[in-house]
C-alpha cells in the first residue's frame, strides 16, 4: 500500500501546489493493533509557497481526502499545524511521533519534535485522553463493547495516566504503553491483539474479565489525581522563529 500513498501525496502536492513537510500513519495502525478492515490514516503536514502566507483574507488551511481503496487522509497547514501544537493537541502529537513514516523533511520533523517535547503541557494532555476514555468506559463488558471500542478504552486510559507518572507525550505504540501496568496483563494483551488483526473492526470477540477491570482501575485513578497536573506555557516566539524559517 505504501506505493499507493506515496503516489497519492505526490499527485496531491501537484494538485495543490503545496509542499508536504512529513506524511504518517495514525490510528490503530501507528498504535499497533488494526484489524484486517482497518483504514489507512493517513496524516500530514503541508507548507504553501511564500506569498500565500501575505494575503489579506482568512484561506483554508486543511486538505481531506477519500480514495476507493482505503486512504483516508487529512492535512494540515503548516501554521495551523503549529499553532495547535502550541497548545499541545494531542491528536498532533499523536502524528508528530507516529512510528509509521511515509514522507519527510528530516530537519523540519526533528525540529517540530523538540519543540513538541519543550513545550508539552500534561495538563491538555492529560485531559484529552481522559474525556476520551470515559466515552468508552461506559461501553466495558457491555452488548455495545467490541474489540476496536475495549482497545480505545486502555489506550486512552494509560496514555491519560502515562501523562500523569511521567510529564511527558505519550508513546504512539501500545505496547510502550506496557511497563504501566503488571507484567501479568502483557501476554493476555498481546493474545487480544493478534485476535483482533483476524476479525473485523465491529467484531465482539471475548475479552478477558480481568481486562476490564483493569481498564476500570485506572479509570479510577485517572480520576481521582486529574487535578493533581501543573499546567505548562509554551513558548510562542520558538513557534514563530520556526514557522518563519519553515516557510522562507
Amino acid at each position: 500500500m505504501t506505493p499507493k500513498i506515496l503516489k497519492t501525496l505526490e499527485q496531491l502536492e501537484k494538485d495543490k501546489n503545496i509542499d508536504i513537510l512529513c506524511a504518517v500513519e495514525s490510528g490503530s495502525r501507528a498504535w499497533g493493533f488494526a484489524s484486517p478492515d482497518s483504514d489507512y490514516d493517513i496524516r500530514f503536514v503541508y507548507k504553501h509557497k511564500k506569498d500565500w502566507y501575505l494575503n489579506l483574507w482568512d484561506q483554508k488551511d486543511s486538505i481531506q481526502f477519500m480514495t476507493e481503496d482505503d486512504l483516508d487522509g487529512s492535512g494540515w497547514d503548516v501554521r495551523k499545524a503549529l499553532k495547535l501544537l502550541a497548545k499541545s493537541n494531542a491528536s498532533f502529537l499523536g502524528w508528530l511521533f507516529s512510528p509509521i513514516v511515509y514522507r519527510e523533511d528530516a530537519a523540519f520533523l526533528t525540529h517540530i519534535k523538540s519543540l513538541a517535547i519543550n513545550n508539552f503541557n500534561p495538563v491538555s494532555g492529560f485531559y484529552h485522553y481522559h474525556s476520551m476514555n470515559k466515552r468508552f468506559e461506559e461501553t466495558l463488558g457491555s452488548h455495545k463493547m467490541t474489540l476496536k471500542s475495549f482497545f480505545y478504552a486502555i489506550r486512552t486510559a494509560l496514555c491519560a495516566n502515562w501523562i500523569y507518572h511521567n510529564k511527558t507525550i505519550p508513546p504512539v505504540l501500545f505496547r510502550e504503553l506496557y511497563p504501566l501496568i503488571d507484567t501479568k496483563y502483557h501476554a493476555i494483551l498481546d493474545e487480544l491483539i493478534l485476535l483482533k488483526s483476524r476479525h473485523i473492526e465491529k467484531s465482539n470477540e471475548p475479552v478477558d474479565a480481568c481486562l476490564i477491570e483493569l481498564v476500570k482501575q485506572i479509570a479510577v485513578e485517572n480520576t481521582r489525581i486529574k487535578n493533581d497536573l501543573t499546567n505548562k506555557t509554551s513558548n510562542p516566539k520558538d513557534f514563530n522563529a520556526f514557522f518563519l524559517k519553515t516557510i522562507s
